[in-house]
């Protein structure tokens, strides 16, 4: 659970060839006779972020298990590296919303990666000899011999993010992981994320109702509603008329902070776009 590769910047989804990427394909699942979610399907380029947007009960928390092969599901997971050789199924990393423990426990932060990172017991093994330079990535290297319960919302999160990268995966899995942050906690935290996306070339997908950060560091929305309603950049997700229906005034906001970051004349297109489809209908 607590266990990428040529940036690049492909025309298309379809566009992968000799390019790292993973494919969930026709992804449903089902409990008895309730569809959690239909036919899902997401292409992801590596260094590329996807936000997975809907309501509440939409199936995204539950199509992250399923990646993870944590729910029973039908579909398939692909994944081809940056030398484009189908490898199958890529190394996953995942930070859950939040972790149950005793707050009052004295476990530390050094004694819960020595306890992952090792399969012998954990009073046979050296600290020194484990201690995770992985911190260092998300600046919570002084935090290493304090007590889990001492952290707050966002020391906790990074550490579970630093838990997460090793080893270091193709694709990352992230549940609302900043919910219940400060301001500086989530800025950091994006920070963060965007400088894995950058530098080790890492396909990551979140989860996220926060639509502002959303318009700011996604590269692709997925809207979801029991399967996917939509997808594309930001600024086109935010402007349709399914996401402004679901989030309101919410999506016309960050439809707006999304336009202010693309290049003059895109969002023309995307009207131009718009106006031809309204004249179909008519």
């Amino acid at each position: 659970m607590f266990k990428t590769i040529l940036h690049h910047h492909a025309s298309s989804c379809s566009d992968c060839q000799k390019l790292c990427c993973t494919k969930i394909e026709d992804f449903s699942v089902k409990i008895g006779r309730l569809t959690i979610f239909d036919h899902v399907n997401i292409h992801i380029h590596c260094g590329q972020l996807t936000a997975l947007i809907g309501p509440n009960g939409a199936g995204k928390s539950t199509l992250l298990k399923a990646i993870l092969g944590e729910v029973p599901h039908t579909g398939k997971l692909h994944y081809v590296d940056a030398k484009g050789k189908h490898t199958g199924h890529p190394v996953i990393g995942y930070v859950p919303q939040y972790l149950r423990f005793d707050v009052s426990s004295p476990t530390s932060v050094m004694d819960i990666f020595m306890a992952c990172l090792t399969r012998r017991p954990v009073w046979l093994c050296s600290a020194e000899s484990l201690r995770p330079r992985v911190l260092e990535r998300v600046r919570a290297a002084h935090l290493i011999d304090r007590r889990l319960g001492a952290l707050s919302g966002g020391e906790l999160q990074r550490v579970l993010l630093a838990l997460a990268l090793d080893p270091m995966p193709d694709l990352l899995l992230l549940d609302e992981p900043v919910s219940g942050v400060d301001q500086n906690g989530l800025e950091l935290f994006y920070e963060i994320v965007a400088d894995l996306r950058e530098k080790e070339d890492m396909a990551i997908i979140l989860i996220s109702h926060d639509l502002n950060m959303v318009a700011k560091h996604a590269d692709q929305v997925v809207l979801m509603n029991k399967g996917v309603v939509m997808s594309g950049t930001p600024e086109e997700v935010f402007a349709d008329r399914r996401t402004k229906k679901i989030f309101g005034m919410l999506a016309g906001e960050s439809a707006q902070e999304a336009a202010a970051d693309i290049p003059a004349g895109a969002s023309d297109g995307a009207e131009r776009a718009d106006d031809e489809e309204k004249g179909a209908h008519a």
